[in-house]
């Protein structure tokens, strides 16, 4: 092929920015000396505390007092939710232990955090330690110990789920074979601790950069090849060329190249950096404009994914206030949380993508594990308050800031909501306790109400002050302690937390059965006012505030 006729299908071939984020850097740990025996030692099984964990742990236990006697078996829990690190049990299994078992991982975020325990015994305590999944989280775990730098990290899967198991059921599963290797579950776990680990076998270097930008003989194939990538959310997008992302540069004052944020789809997984021009790449596909730039970077450098891997398939929910709502041409009213407003649905979808691709992927079974998934994932129900018709200060100004600044707040957990219309003039009370039975107890209630119904807590209430309507909020949602303790949620996120002494989560423990406590945190509590006054309806999102963000700063 001549030159020129290169220089010609070169000329005629297009491209785009690549999507996706910086991966970071895996630096290689050495796993500690396998034991030449089991007889005599001493094994700890370590409980993640999540979802029965315990049951299938004790099952283990009773295999090694049938089957090797001459083992001691320890139990321990740890010393509150999965996520945490627990050094005084590493140290207790180091002077104490000789060998760890720790499970049981069954989630798509406790799951990774038992295999980065596991690992840090490993490496940093040099315990010999095996962890146990469900088949469901292989991939997921698999990729936890690869950018961990410890690949060859033993892992033994059983069946999903553990949860609401019987005793015979957890004992079949102990006594039977893994459903991902093979083998014998107990022989597996054996082997893991007395035989040497196999060499790293190394792939690809998961920090080698892709190039800046992507080559197709056509607009259409490149939109096949970011579809084919996993860059999409299956909806159409705009190409990211050279040109709209330079455009999309515009709206900002901030320079390209600057870093500035990491994200993970799951803690323990690896955070991913990227650059403020990363983040113009993914606006530019999800259709918005320049001047909308600056809430989409906020969002960005947030560090929080709208795409995280939960399996109980969250979403989240961004509001936007402060002047910029104008400025850009925000929808408050009318349809203010549905597709009828081009800066809405753009800055929503911008972020939903922004965390798909700067995050290391968003792939079902591999690094998004949300069982049934989400609509509200496509643009995490994104819109501005109705701060002009609101009779109490708004979100921002309820947070610490002021009234002219221009900020977005990210509200995490989204999965369920209940609503209603207007307030009664008799049992509007037992209403609203009605519809907090139905909000979960390890989120918190966020009141989004029209104008028309905000008003009438006013003119019902009395709460004129919005810290009055969320002081009543917070007194009305009791629950008695007994079934307030029995959720399976609060058992796995709140119990921890409880035993080890975090108020007022303690003293709530401490009440009998029968006894009323409060469901919620009272700050937690929030209040958001918008729509266009077609009626009273309102709704109580269950989701958590996690930050409220200045928007100014990234103008």
């Amino acid at each position: 092929m001549t030159r020129d006729l290169q220089s010609a299908q070169t000329k005629t071939r297009v491209a785009a920015l690549d999507p996706t984020g910086f991966p970071p850097v895996v630096v290689g740990k050495t796993a500690a000396p396998r034991l030449s025996t089991l007889e005599g030692k001493t094994v700890y099984l370590v409980d993640s505390r999540f979802d029965d964990s315990l049951e299938l742990l004790k099952q283990i236990k009773v295999w090694f007092s049938e089957v090797m006697p001459g083992v001691t078996v320890e139990i321990r829990q740890l010393a509150s939710t999965y996520a945490k690190d627990d050094p005084a049990l590493w140290e207790e299994i180091r002077d104490k232990g000789d060998a760890a078992i720790i499970g049981v991982g069954h989630c798509s975020t406790c799951a990774p955090a038992v295999s980065t325990h596991a690992i840090t015994l490993e490496t940093q305590y040099g315990v010999p330690t095996v962890a146990v999944h469900t088949e469901k989280f292989d991939r997921v775990v698999r990729s936890v110990t690869k950018m961990a730098g410890l690949p060859q990290a033993p892992l033994v899967f059983v069946p999903q789920p553990v949860m609401g198991k019987t005793e015979a059921e957890l004992r079949a599963y102990v006594h039977g074979t893994d459903p991902v290797r093979g083998g014998p579950v107990m022989q597996e776990i054996v082997e893991a601790l007395t035989t040497s680990l196999p060499p790293v076998t190394r792939d690809s270097d998961p920090a080698t950069l892709r190039e800046r930008l992507v080559w197709a003989d056509s607009e259409d194939d490149l939109h096949a090849l970011f579809q084919q990538n996993l860059w999409t959310d299956f909806l159409p997008i705009v190409l990211p060329t050279e040109a709209r992302v330079e455009q999309m540069l515009a709206g900002t004052s901030r320079k390209r190249d600057e870093v500035i944020g990491r994200m993970q789809p799951t803690p323990n997984r690896g955070a991913w950096s990227y650059t403020v021009e990363k983040v113009a790449i993914n606006a530019v596909m999800a259709g918005a404009r320049p001047e909308y730039f600056p809430v989409i970077l906020a969002l960005a450098a947030s560090e929080f994914s709208s795409r995280r891997s939960s399996s109980s398939s969250v979403a989240t929910m961004v509001v936007v206030n402060g002047p910029i709502r104008h400025e850009i041409g925000m929808n408050f009213g009318i349809g203010a949380m549905g597709p009828y407003n081009h800066a809405n649905a753009t800055i929503g979808r911008a972020y939903s993508l922004l965390s798909q691709n700067l995050q290391g992927g968003s792939v079902p079974d591999q690094t998004y594990m949300g069982t049934m998934g989400s609509a509200y994932s496509y643009s995490g129900m994104t819109f501005a308050e109705n701060e002009e018709r609101s009779p109490w200060e708004p979100l921002h100004v309820q947070h610490g800031f002021k009234l002219d600044d221009s900020t977005v707040s990210i509200f995490s957990g989204l999965r369920a909501v209940t609503h209603s219309l207007g307030l009664r003039e008799k049992h509007w009370r037992e209403h609203v306790a009605d519809m907090l039975r139905g909000t979960e107890a390890i989120t918190a209630p966020c009141l989004v109400l029209d104008p028309i119904c905000a008003q009438q807590f006013v003119d019902r209430g009395g709460f004129t002050e919005k810290a009055a309507l969320i002081d009543f909020i917070h007194d009305l949602a009791k629950v008695p302690a007994g079934e307030y303790w029995d959720l399976q949620l609060v058992q796995n996120y709140v119990y921890p937390r409880a035993t080890f002494g975090e108020e007022p989560l303690a003293t709530r423990l401490k009440a009998a059965p029968d006894e009323l406590i409060h469901k919620f945190l009272k700050e937690r509590i929030n209040v958001v006012v918008t729509g266009g006054e077609s009626n009273g309806y309102w709704q109580i999102m269950s989701v958590t505030r996690h930050d409220t963000l200045s928007i100014d700063d990234w103008r």
